[in-house]
């Protein structure tokens, strides 16, 4: 089975646009929290930092974010597509 590379990509993108969504309504409804939960995954001490999050720079992040995850999607779909043998 062969996947669509660019139907992968799109889906990688829409995923990580909509998880970047969530994640800064997060950040705006429950900072303190978030900044914990991000020291902890990153096992690191963030309480002396705070969030510096505008609209624009959230916009601009989910974006990057978004192309990112597409450039990366398209990627495995192709390294799969060529790895991938039916006579398997």
């Amino acid at each position: 089975m062969k996947l669509h590379s660019t139907k992968f990509a799109l889906a990688c993108a829409s995923s990580a646009a909509v998880f970047w969504l969530l994640c800064s309504l997060f950040v705006l409804i429950m900072p303190g929290m978030m900044l914990s939960m991000s020291g902890d995954m990153l096992h690191m001490n963030l309480e002396g930092m705070g969030w510096h999050m505008s609209f624009f720079s959230a916009l601009i992040g989910g974006l990057f974010w978004a192309i990112a995850a597409g450039i990366f999607g398209w990627l495995l779909a192709n390294i799969y597509n060529c790895s991938s043998s039916d006579s398997i």
